[in-house]
């Protein structure tokens, strides 16, 4: 851990020479401002439940392996060059970690990290003292705020199968970037679940509507609106879920081959949608079941994003305060000061 610790360093020396010597460069990061014409809420968008006008799709993009952390291999889609400046979305993992492997201690400030296990077990911890594991199903939504240290590192499996999951990681509004950390951690058997025919919406973030007329929501409480759906389609289920007007909204498909607004996609791929429109039409047309997750957010209207690493702030000035911050282990970095977490070691 002394060699990581070292290493760590010289990428935050590195990263304040980067930051004097190459802001033009840095500047290639930078998200576009998006400007949202109307924020219509989801009551408001189903008044009217007889129509439905299906939005489009704009992009498809094949998440291709590489590797990540020490020794974890990631499908990534969103954070690539195919698919940057998607306000408020920074990156989505598809991540798959032995043990051996995983993302021992490393910090974040200014973002929101959102995990969720599809197969498998990671823990984590971090330098305030949480710790904890979440398991398949399981859902651990984290809020970096001014700054955390932490490690994620995959639980054994007696079969040595990898731990298999998704992770989001969601910009923040300036004025929330220098939060307190905060978790919200959610068990599979407390995720709601909204039920149609053929279709089963597992509500992560966000609402769904039932059969019945009835609307699922979340617990989860966003500083930024987001919504997370996981839906599971059966031979010959249809679904029709409505997101709320001018969100930004993108699909991530798992098994099977579902049909999404008249397109056949793939496994592995991300499906980026048109903001005209009310929803996500989707059917599985195959004989098995079709997996994809669904996730829209609202466009941070006029705010800049500048990334570098785990840092995400709205100005080059603020990665550089959070590299001295990091340096210094002061403002929100002070107990990082002499801190190795137990698991990190593990990689």
């Amino acid at each position: 851990m002394r060699f990581l610790f070292t290493f760590l360093t010289a990428i935050v020396v590195a990263g304040i020479a980067y930051l004097y010597n190459q802001k033009t460069a840095l500047k290639q990061n930078l998200m576009s401002p998006t400007t949202v014409s109307n924020t219509t809420t989801y009551h408001e968008s189903i008044e009217d439940m007889s129509r439905f006008a299906a939005r489009t799709v704009s992009k498809l993009v094949r998440a291709i392996e590489q590797s990540e952390g020490a020794g974890a291999t990631v499908r990534r889609s969103i954070g690539t060059p195919q698919l940057r400046n998607y306000s408020p979305f920074l990156m989505l993992d598809h991540f798959s970690v032995k043990v051996g492997a995983g993302f021992p201690d490393h910090p974040h400030r200014g973002q929101e990290t959102v995990t969720y296990m599809l197969d498998g077990a990671m823990q984590h911890e971090d330098f305030a003292g949480h710790a904890g594991k979440i398991e398949t199903g399981d859902l651990q939504w984290m809020t970096a705020g001014k700054g955390i240290m932490h490690a994620e590192m995959p639980c054994p499996r007696p079969d040595g199968k990898p731990n298999v999951g998704l992770q989001l990681w969601v910009d923040l509004p300036s004025d929330y970037k220098l939060d307190e950390p905060q978790y919200q951690e959610h068990r599979d058997k407390d995720i709601p679940r909204a039920k149609n025919d053929k279709v089963e919406v597992k509500v992560i973030s966000g609402e769904a509507l039932n059969a019945d007329g009835s609307i699922t929501k979340s617990p989860v409480r966003n500083r930024v609106g987001v919504w997370f759906l996981d839906v599971r389609i059966q031979p010959g289920g249809k679904l029709e879920q409505r997101i709320p007007f001018g969100w930004n909204t993108f699909l991530y498909t798992l098994t099977g081959k579902p049909h999404i607004a008249g397109k056949q996609v793939e496994p592995y791929h991300t499906i980026v949608l048109g903001r005209e429109g009310d929803g996500v039409a989707a059917e599985n047309s195959g004989e098995e079941e079709v997996r994809f997750v669904i996730i829209a957010g609202q466009p941070l209207d006029g705010q800049r994003c500048v990334q570098y690493g785990p840092f995400v702030g709205d100005s080059e000035e603020f990665i550089y305060q959070a590299f001295m911050d990091y340096q210094g282990q002061t403002n929100g970095f002070e107990r990082a000061k002499g801190w190795n977490s137990k698991i990190g070691g593990r990689a």
